[in-house]
């Protein structure tokens, strides 16, 4: 699987697509890691090895700036910065996390304080959270547990509850598992998936403006549903933290 996703890695850096290149390159490695690790053949650990540190210092990465950031990636450091303008299309869920949700995602973490609130014209966070789950389940991924940590909706906690329960529900019918959990104290927005890779939003899920009406283009197309300014920043860590 290591040796696949790398020679994935290569096709995606000889067309330019450095971004998914990257994602690739890191998980490939990681999975040669992971074997090296459980395998008890001192001449398999020693050839693993070899082809680890090969794949790091490789003359077949095309761009210099994907060598630079694979190496920081090696350190488990990396850092990305997204700027969504105000008004901007575009920016659908599928767009902003495809690069990072590969075969082997099977956890996530959601952080948001604010996953309510479905009783307020100007929010559907509720159904900004239904939509990102969704994208999980098309997605090319293999999820099989979401976390998500949230704040109660103290006049609408009813509602929430119940939307929650039904979302939990209809994922289970997919063979997803959602932990729910509540904090009162939760302030930060952040989602994480168990490949190492973290992306916090400014705004959290709720970067997307009204849409102008029911029947309006875009109020069922997130991509082409106009946004809040917010900026979206990307990070990699070698062992993503649980709740």
């Amino acid at each position: 699987a290591g040796a696949e996703t790398v020679k994935r890695a290569v096709q995606l850096d000889a067309a330019s697509r450095f971004q998914e290149s990257l994602v690739c390159y890191q998980e490939g490695i990681d999975l040669l890691l992971q074997v090296v690790k459980a395998t008890a053949d001192e001449a398999k650990k020693l050839r693993y090895r070899q082809k680890i540190s090969e794949w790091s210092n490789t003359e077949i990465i095309s761009s210099p700036l994907l060598k630079k950031r694979l190496t920081f990636l090696s350190d488990g450091k990396y850092h990305k910065q997204i700027r969504i303008e105000e008004n901007a299309t575009g920016f659908g869920y599928e767009k902003l996390f495809h690069e990072y949700l590969t075969e082997i995602v099977s956890e996530v973490w959601v952080e948001d304080p604010y996953i309510r609130q479905i009783h307020q014209a100007s929010r559907y966070l509720l159904y900004n959270f239904l939509r990102f789950c969704e994208m999980l389940v098309k997605g090319p991924c293999k999820v099989k547990t979401i976390h998500l940590l949230t704040s109660y909706d103290g006049n609408g906690r009813s509602q929430q509850m119940s939307a929650l329960e039904e979302i939990k529900q209809s994922l289970s019918n997919y063979g997803v598992t959602l932990n729910i959990d509540f904090s009162s104290s939760i302030h930060d927005r952040e989602i994480r998936f168990n490949n190492g890779w973290m992306i916090k939003i400014g705004r959290g899920l709720d970067y997307f403006k009204k849409p102008q009406g029911h029947f309006s283009i875009g109020y069922c197309d997130f991509d082409l549903r106009r946004c809040h300014e917010t900026t979206v920043d990307v990070f990699h860590t070698k062992h993503t933290k649980k709740m």
